[in-house]
Order: structure tokens, then sequence, then C-alpha cells
């Protein structure tokens, strides 16, 4: 786990775009506050940039 990051959602869902809500989901997302550690790969930073105003995001 030499690559990874640390996204908490710190910020709620509701009211957010449909789009935004999938991704949420896609990163493993459920409720706030919940975090995970994911590799830090093109795809993640993506998703990760255009959902950037609900999320903390931490290098680990």
């Amino acid at each position: 786990m030499s690559n990874s990051v640390k996204v908490t959602l710190v910020k709620s869902i509701i009211g957010t775009k449909q789009s935004h809500r999938d991704t949420v989901t896609g990163l493993g997302l459920k409720k706030m506050n919940s975090s995970k550690v994911l590799v830090d790969t093109p795809e993640v930073r993506g998703m990760i940039n255009k959902i950037s105003y609900l999320l903390k995001v931490e290098a680990v």
C-alpha cells in the first residue's frame, strides 16, 4: 500500500446530483464520516476530483 489515499465523506450527499451520489458509492463510502483507504490511481483521482467538495483526502 505504498501509493494509497484515505478518503472520508464529510458532507451529506442529500441534495447532490445523482452522478455525484453514484461516485460516492463507487468509492465505497456509505454514511457521513465513513472512510476508505484506496489505491491512488488516475481513475480514483478523477472520482475524488469530481466530488472533492464532499470529501477530506489524506495521504497514507
